[in-house]
């Protein structure tokens, strides 16, 4: 066990040798690498803030509950202390028909015309604020509520949720088509840079097979250059994210004195980072493991 881990030890620090003596080089490939993480990972990001603001702007769902015009004083107490306790609403606000009626006179500018009326028209309501804003959620109670005695008729309005979530799912299978494209170029310049190196170090790799070196012992340095050079590339990924997010962060103070509200990008978050710290190393160390499996079979000693 000690063998292995310094033979791994070994190749890591042989390959970080190797990095740091070609530093042109290596800053080439690693912006590369950088700038082609940062774009999808940058519209991941603005549309995380995105969704974040048009849910903080946004009105909240909610669902208008008319009830039968004959609903007496005891019905009403009864439907409220349902929505009160019913684990999906909110809030439930009781609008009688007298309040609506002044509502609809003060909006309309028809005073007139329901003054003319025999009588009100216009039945007892709750206006009810949902705990969830998923559509689904929104539908099932809607038609809970609407099964209830006395209630006549529910109003939901979530039209603006289906077209958000909508929105939001197409924009996240655009970054994925992107990043899948951006990954295949990743694993594209990794593949380039180790053919070029074992071809480099072809008679280096010739004279450690007739001295007994194993396949996994020649291809190990290698594997150990892609997983690094990827880490680097998303590393500088993660700076331009977060030097970007700044930049527009400094731009937003004025807005937000403005409007007198706190508009602020989110940075990436932790667990956002750690992934694309893994998954760019992951990808440096599958295409140095495509280039080595591709060309070293075909060196052998003469």
């Amino acid at each position: 066990m000690k063998t292995w881990w310094w033979h791994h030890i070994d190749a890591l620090r042989t390959t970080l040798g190797r990095l740091l003596r070609t530093p042109v080089a290596t800053l080439f490939n690693v912006s590369v690498i950088g700038v082609a993480l940062a774009l999808p990972v940058g519209l991941y990001v603005a549309i995380i803030n995105l969704e974040g603001l048009a849910r903080s702007l946004g009105s909240d769902p909610q669902l208008s509950v008319f009830l039968a015009l004959d609903a007496g004083s005891a019905d009403i107490k009864r439907i409220a202390a349902r929505l009160q306790q019913h684990p999906s609403v909110r809030e439930a606000r009781f609008v009688s028909r007298d309040e609506a009626l002044k509502e609809l006179k003060a909006s309309t500018g028809l005073a007139d015309v329901i003054d003319s009326l025999p009588g009100n028209p216009l039945p007892d309501a709750f206006v009810v604020l949902p705990r969830g804003t998923a559509p689904e959620s929104l539908e099932q109670l809607r038609d809970e509520i609407r099964r209830w005695p006395k209630v006549t008729h529910v109003q939901l309005d979530a039209e603006w949720a289906r077209r958000l979530e909508a929105g939001l799912r197409a924009a996240l299978l655009a970054v994925s088509l992107l990043a899948t494209l951006f990954a295949f170029a990743l694993v594209a310049v990794t593949f380039n840079t180790i053919r070029l190196q074992i071809l480099t170090r072809r008679e280096e790799i010739e004279v450690s097979k007739l001295i007994g070196a194993t396949d996994s012992f020649i291809r190990r340095p290698f594997l150990y250059y892609g997983a690094l050079q990827g880490l680097a590339g998303g590393l500088a990924a993660w700076a331009i994210i977060w030097a970007g997010v700044s930049i527009l962060n400094g731009a937003l103070v004025d807005l937000s004195r403005l409007y007198a509200a706190r508009i602020e990008l989110r940075h990436l978050g932790v667990e956002d980072s750690a992934s694309l710290l893994v998954f760019s190393a992951a990808l440096g160390w599958f295409g140095s493991w495509l280039s080595v499996n591709r060309h070293l079979a075909a060196i052998e000693p003469r």
